[in-house]
């Protein structure tokens, strides 16, 4: 393949700089301003005719201006005759509505996804998509890994089969807990929850035993808490020896911060797809992993057309 450059947009610099570390060269030179009515502007500062490029770009909060950021940039790119352009979306925003859920809904996954396309990406690179199937609103191809290896190794060298439960928060992530329950010997409970208005819930039933065990919640992203630490204080009530979280996406929106310090969580762990905010940064209680090795290598395979497929474990 050609030259390999990675950029990025406003959102998490910080990621791209370490994936770009794994590489002999620095992150590409762009300059994403805003003029003084909000529009976006661009700058490419450097030559990319006939490169492979990489744009390292979560759309987290403020999720659309990030978003609009990522589509900005890949028209540019497209423009200056890169080769090939490939939007690296560690956290793909938009992902919760991916069904229409009540008459005259949206399914803004799919959206999101015809923006991306339309901009001119030719490829999707993203980590632990809320749901499988949005991978199929695209006519391009999508990676998408899957940060469990990465946890696992974690979990594995903290509790080394010592007692442990994978606990689903609810009914949809059964799958991804038998997937965890598996790898680290462990057995599953799940949370039967009742939502009764956007971004609350209810937990009704738990199912499965916990009683003595070491409870570890597994969700793929965390945005209020409310599920999660409503959650965590049914199964302590229901005996749990201790109760601790991990999840991909730290959205940690509006009050999460408090519920989490408040609530008998004794950690949750998380990755670095989304840049910690300050409140969430000096918590006690959040441990965050990397990512980018994981990313640096898969960029690396695409480049050089090699198999992606034995990353996603």
């Amino acid at each position: 393949m050609n030259s390999l450059k990675i950029f990025s947009g406003n959102a998490n610099i910080a990621l791209a700089n370490e994936i770009c570390g794994f590489f002999d060269f620095s992150l590409g030179k762009a300059n994403v301003t805003t003029f003084s009515d909000g529009e976006i502007m661009l700058e490419i500062q450097e030559n990319v005719r006939g490169m492979d490029v990489f744009i390292v770009q979560p759309t987290c909060t403020p999720g659309n201006d990030h978003l609009m950021e990522l589509l900005i940039m890949i028209d540019a790119f497209k423009r200056a005759s890169a080769e090939r352009i490939t939007a690296a979306i560690p956290y793909y925003g938009y992902a919760r509505q991916d069904r229409k859920v009540s008459p005259r809904a949206p399914i803004t996954a799919k959206l999101v996804a015809d923006l991306l396309t339309t901009a001119g990406a030719d490829r999707i690179l993203t980590m632990d998509l809320h749901a499988g199937q949005i991978q199929g609103f695209f006519n391009i191809p999508v990676d998408n890994l899957f940060s469990s290896p990465i946890i696992l190794k974690y979990f594995i060298k903290k509790y080394n089969n010592n007692d442990l439960v994978i606990v689903s928060p609810d009914a949809g992530g059964v799958e991804r807990a038998r997937a965890m329950a598996k790898r680290l010997g462990a057995s599953i409970a799940i949370i039967d929850k009742r939502r009764l208005r956007p971004n609350e819930a209810e937990v009704m039933n738990i199912i499965g035993d916990i009683e003595g065990k070491n409870a570890l919640i597994l969700d793929d992203m965390v945005d209020t808490a409310g599920t999660l630490t409503s959650a965590a204080d049914a199964v302590f009530k229901r005996g749990a020896k201790s109760v601790s979280a991990c999840c991909t996406h730290p959205v940690l929106s509006g009050s999460s911060i408090e519920k989490i310090t408040n609530s008998c969580l004794e950690e949750i762990v998380v990755t670095n797809t989304i840049p910690l905010n300050d409140k969430a940064g000096r918590s006690s209680k959040i441990k965050v992993l990397s990512i980018a090795e994981l990313f640096a290598e898969a960029i690396k395979r695409i480049n050089s057309n090699d198999s992606v497929s034995s990353l996603f474990v």
